[in-house]
């Protein structure tokens, strides 16, 4: 009679979680001027903005012509490769086209730069200078 009481109640447990556990869908709420793919894209590029401006600094600071506050745009980077370095979730490296410039966005050049998504500045090549 004990065991029937322990398995009774046991079934009873089971059926709770199971009678409360529903499945929930969450839909994304995107609240910007842009599709999904293309916020998702520019919050990522965002998000790197330090180690961008970094990679910006080490570029041009030997060059003697560059002007003075060369800034990048995240909606005029390109977004070259994601590379995923340990498994789904783990570290990413992002490969970006950057086109830094001056004043109202006078182009000076284009630069590739490799970020992990640590935050990371893993490298950087300029591509060419603009006239």
């Amino acid at each position: 009679m004990i065991i029937l009481k322990k398995y009774f109640a046991l079934l009873c447990v089971v059926m709770v979680m199971l009678i409360g556990n529903t499945t929930v869908n969450a839909q994304t709420i995107n609240e910007a001027d842009t599709d999904l793919c293309n916020t998702l894209k520019y919050a990522l590029i965002t998000s790197l903005r330090e180690p961008v401006d970094k990679a910006i600094f080490e570029i041009y600071k030997d060059d003697k012509v560059a002007p003075e506050g060369l800034t990048w745009a995240s909606y005029d980077t390109e977004l070259l490769k994601i590379k995923q370095v340990f498994g789904v979730g783990g570290l990413y490296e992002i490969t970006l086209k950057v086109h830094p410039y001056y004043d109202a966005h006078n182009s000076y050049g284009v630069d590739e730069i490799v970020i992990n998504t640590q935050g990371e500045l893993l490298g950087y090549k300029h591509v060419k200078t603009l006239p």
